[in-house]
């Protein structure tokens, strides 16, 4: 079940979610990242540790974006019961040179994980490899990369995803985070959910979702881009390519 809620603040997104006694497998974070677009403010890192800290009480894993210099200093600001996992990377080519120095190629995001909870690195096997896992031959776990490799949707990259959104990720860069971190039937929480890309993924790998952002133009927006379905079938074309012999209706 994808539920799309009515247009708030992420703070009080994550208060009423915890006050509701519920919990989330993973969160998503995705702020602004404070060097422009969506705003400057100098009270920027109080906001980011606050969101931090309200998004690991109710989540075995939490994801932050941001530019690597934006979030190199929340490194440190884990907050109790939780560890940094992982620094991942996501890195594009495509992005259009404005500037004369360098280009950006690349967006970072932090996974904070609650001590104990699981990661499921299996979700990544081939068909070969879940053999040899069934009959105990897999002599380590593979995983996927730290790096995740996806072309920015711009111009006619993408276009058949593209919603408008101002900072609109590809499917496909969102979709391994939930791959690792849950299951069918887990829930994911994205309370800054732009145009719903979340909703998508969990809609295609039958994991539940909680939706919601503070503009409602997007809220509205996302809650169409959820019943057109239209992307669906482009997100399932896209894991098709990506995992070629995996069976969707039975993705775990």
């Amino acid at each position: 079940m994808i539920e799309v809620r009515p247009a708030a603040d992420v703070r009080d997104t994550l208060l009423t979610f915890h006050a509701q006694g519920r919990r989330a497998a993973c969160t998503i974070l995705d702020p602004w990242y404070n060097k422009g677009v969506g705003g400057v403010v100098d009270d920027y890192a109080d906001f980011i540790v606050e969101t931090l800290a309200l998004a690991c009480r109710v989540s075995d894993h939490v994801f932050l974006w941001g530019f690597p210099e934006i979030l190199a200093p929340f490194v440190g600001a884990v907050p109790p019961g939780h560890s940094l996992n992982a620094w991942l990377t996501w890195y594009y080519k495509n992005n259009p040179s404005v500037i004369r120095g360098w280009r950006s190629a690349q967006n970072a995001c932090l996974h904070f994980s609650a001590e104990g909870a699981r990661l499921y690195p299996e979700h990544f096997l081939n068909k070969a490899q879940r053999q040899k896992k069934a009959e105990g031959k897999l002599r380590y776990m593979p995983g996927p990369a730290s790096v995740i490799e996806a072309p920015l949707n711009i111009g006619f990259i993408g276009r058949s995803e593209q919603s408008g959104h101002p900072a609109q990720k590809p499917m496909l860069v969102f979709e391994p985070l939930i791959r690792m971190t849950t299951r069918p039937g887990d829930l994911v929480l994205d309370p800054m959910c732009g145009s719903g890309t979340t909703g998508t993924i969990c809609q295609v790998l039958k994991r539940d979702a909680v939706l919601c952002d503070s503009d409602a133009r997007w809220v509205e927006a996302t809650g169409e881009r959820l019943a057109n379905g239209r992307i669906d079938h482009v997100l399932k074309k896209q894991l098709a390519a990506r995992y070629p012999d995996e069976d969707l209706h039975a993705t775990g």
